[in-house]
């Protein structure tokens, strides 16, 4: 299976009876692995988790190297492309820099480096 199809299974799982707007990512590696995430909502919206996030953390719990991270898939039924949220965005260059990011909707994908969704992002060298 590759990341694309794969997002969109992550999308199938999603748990999302709020908002009916459900999002799946796959993060893809060098040595071919995909791991997967689905956003789950809460009736609490502040504790709801977006896909990437969940995604990440699913990699970061199986032991990943996630600099070799080269793709994430986002999966989601709109009509137009959906980026990460602002703190999706903020995680992910927590962790990856040169990553590039596939966005797929109901019809067609696009894609981006993490670089131009979040040109001017906030890092460890902003505390010293």
């Amino acid at each position: 299976m590759d990341g694309t199809n794969y997002a969109i299974k992550m999308k199938d799982n999603s748990y999302s009876p709020y908002s009916n707007f459900r999002v799946g990512a796959c993060l893809e590696f060098l040595d071919g692995t995909l791991i997967g995430g689905c956003n789950i909502e809460n009736a609490s919206y502040g504790l709801t988790i977006c896909a990437e996030r969940v995604a990440v953390s699913n990699a970061i719990a199986q032991g990943k190297d996630l600099q070799s991270a080269t793709t994430l898939y986002i999966a989601t039924d709109s009509q137009t492309f959906t980026p990460p949220c602002g703190a999706c965005l903020q995680v992910l260059v927590e962790f990856f820099t040169d990553l590039k990011v596939v966005l797929i909707n109901s019809n067609e994908t696009t894609q981006f480096t993490l670089n131009e969704l979040l040109p001017h992002n906030f890092s460890k060298d902003n505390l010293n």
